[in-house]
């Protein structure tokens, strides 16, 4: 025996190593794909959001940069219209005697932030300056000069330098009561904007109102359409640094395309003579951060992966010992059958013993709930005839035979009664099948509170009865039937025991089926699921065995009824009986 146990061992680990690498594969090919699909979405989700977030770092650069510019430009717009203004340097033009001119030039020029500062005569020459190496220069043709002594407002000129770049300028006459005395020019110095620029990853470009570029980062770039420097091999710089991305690693199409490379490109206008401002924003720290997430994620996935080869190889190693312990024990295990098949042996005598003995008490339970269905049911006709009895002796005493032969005819009624129960005890033990016949629920109802009479009196409960005008009649057992009532009618005088005005309703009707409703103004029902089991009470010790609902609902079921309980709306418990409705001599359906 032990021999094929170890074939069939063997054959199991087999066959649970092929089970476990088919299994692998599977979820190995699931792992990658699932990895695959998360570093993908990722990496486009986190692509997409970081340059976003790039775009709109760089807008507001570009928004904090154009303004920086026009508040540098506003602030010295001003600066011409008060030197022209000044009686010092008014005075000097009208004397010819300029030598505190450019001392007081320069006491101006720390305050103010200018490049510089000339004050021109009325023929170009310069007669003072914050640069003292222009002292003597004439600027008779240059624009700002030319500009200035015809305007009546400060004029801003922007003037091309010899060796690259431009100058930028706020030139206005001064004038006295003969004429025009001469001019004063101040000097801008917006190349501190560009040294600034040239410090980010941004390269960025000023255009005027022709589209030229005025400043820039790349000084190549100077004096170019945006088009011409975008074309031009730019040494290495700020603009390298910007073109480092292509299109792939962003989620959004290029703005721009520089030395054939893809980058962002944003504009914006400052509001000063048709000014432009441009920024081309380099990709690489798109690229660096979402490549640092991928990193983690991969790196997340290849332990993932290594624990599970390493939880794979630990299992296989275990399942085959495991397997060699399963032999060695089914081994023992044969031994063990050999001695428990013979101990099951002598049980199964035992058992058969004892299934003797069960029987035999089986037996008497039945005769005990037999004997208990009894003493229940025959409690009530025998307590209705000792009430009879005695009212049939107090008649007898007052010498009033007649009304006491009556009380003998309802004892002589009762007594048949008794019989009849008996009868149907036995037939409910049994689940026979009686013969039925129509009975009249109405009449059967009336019967069963002639019986209850003597009950209800002494109790002085109020009892409503609600009957329909037409007689309800259903196929069954009118000694069974009122039984029931009687036992329904028995339970909510027992409810009502503790209620100060104790009331009974009684509901007939019929429809689809018959339904007696019997309601009680009690304390309700608290226990639904034991209601209809035998010998399930509520009530004190002699006062009922727990037989009577549960009597009750056999012979409803009997009958194809159903009798059931739930607790009313205003309190108190409620019981329905439904049974088939008997129309023209043919039994409804449920």
């Amino acid at each position: 025996m032990t021999a094929p146990r170890s074939e069939m061992i063997k054959s199991k680990a087999k066959a649970g190593s092929r089970t476990i690498s088919w299994r692998a594969r599977l979820g190995l090919v699931l792992f990658m794909v699932v990895a695959a699909v998360t570093v993908w979405t990722t990496n486009r989700a986190l692509t997409h959001r970081f340059t976003e977030s790039t775009r709109n770092r760089a807008e507001l650069r570009l928004a904090l940069y154009s303004g920086n510019l026009l508040s540098e430009l506003r602030q010295h717009a001003i600066v011409p219209q008060l030197l022209a203004r000044d009686q010092t340097l008014i005075s000097a033009l009208q004397s010819n005697d300029f030598s505190l001119s450019t001392q007081r030039l320069i006491s101006f020029v720390d305050e103010i932030g200018a490049a510089s500062i000339m004050l021109l005569a009325q023929d170009g020459r310069t007669v003072a300056a914050t640069d003292r190496n222009r002292l003597g220069s004439n600027h008779r043709n240059a624009a700002y000069f030319v500009d200035a002594v015809r305007a009546k407002s400060t004029v801003f000129s922007v003037i091309p330098r010899e060796v690259g770049g431009y100058r930028f300028t706020y030139s206005r006459r001064i004038i006295d009561a003969t004429g025009v005395l001469g001019a004063i020019v101040v000097e801008v110095d917006l190349q501190k904007f560009e040294r600034a620029w040239a410090g980010i990853s941004d390269a960025v470009l000023v255009t005027d109102s022709t589209g030229t570029i005025i400043l820039a980062t790349e000084a190549r770039w100077r004096g170019l359409k945006e088009g011409d420097a975008l074309t031009l091999q730019t040494p290495e710089g700020a603009i390298q640094r910007a073109i480092r991305a292509t299109t792939d690693w962003t989620a959004l199409p290029p703005d721009a395309y520089l030395q054939g490379e893809a980058v962002m490109r944003l504009e914006t206008r400052v509001p000063f003579q048709g000014w432009r401002m441009a920024s081309f924003t380099t990709y690489s720290s798109v690229r660096e951060r979402v490549n640092a997430v991928l990193a983690l994620e991969i790196m997340g996935f290849a332990i993932l992966l290594a624990l599970a080869f390493y939880a794979l190889s630990r299992k296989t190693a275990l399942r085959m010992a495991l397997f060699q312990r399963e032999s060695a024990e089914l081994r023992v295990l044969n031994a063990r059958l050999q001695r428990e098949i013979a101990e099951r042996e002598r049980m199964q005598k035992t058992l058969a013993v004892a299934e003797q003995s069960l029987a035999q008490s089986s037996k008497l339970a039945a005769l005990g709930e037999m004997s208990a269905a009894v003493s229940h049911e025959l409690n009530q006709p025998l307590a209705a005839m000792k009430t009879y009895l005695a009212g049939a002796r107090l008649l007898l005493n007052r010498n009033r035979p007649d009304e006491a032969l009556a009380s003998f005819g309802r004892i002589d009624d009762l007594i048949e009664r008794m019989g009849a129960i008996t009868r149907q005890l036995k037939s409910y033990a049994r689940k026979g099948g009686d013969a039925f016949s129509p009975v009249n629920l109405g009449d059967a109802l009336a019967s069963s509170l002639s019986m209850m009479e003597p009950q209800l009196r002494q109790r002085h409960v109020k009892i409503t009865r609600i009957l329909p005008e037409e007689p309800v009649m259903v196929m069954g057992d009118r000694m069974r039937l009122e039984q029931v009532m009687v036992n329904l009618l028995r339970n909510a005088l027992d409810a009502t025991k503790s209620v100060a005005d104790p009331e009974v309703e009684i509901l007939l009707a019929a429809g689809e089926t018959a339904t007696l409703s019997v309601r009680d103004n009690g304390v309700g029902i608290k226990d639904f699921d034991n209601l209809f089991e035998p010998f399930y009470t509520t009530k004190q010790p002699g006062d009922g065995v727990g037989l009577g609902l549960a009597i009750s609902s056999g012979i409803v079921n009997d009958l194809g009824g159903r009798l059931t309980a739930r607790n009313g709306q205003n309190g108190g418990a409620v019981f329905e009986m439904q049974l088939p409705v008997l129309v023209d001599g043919i039994e409804a359906a449920e």
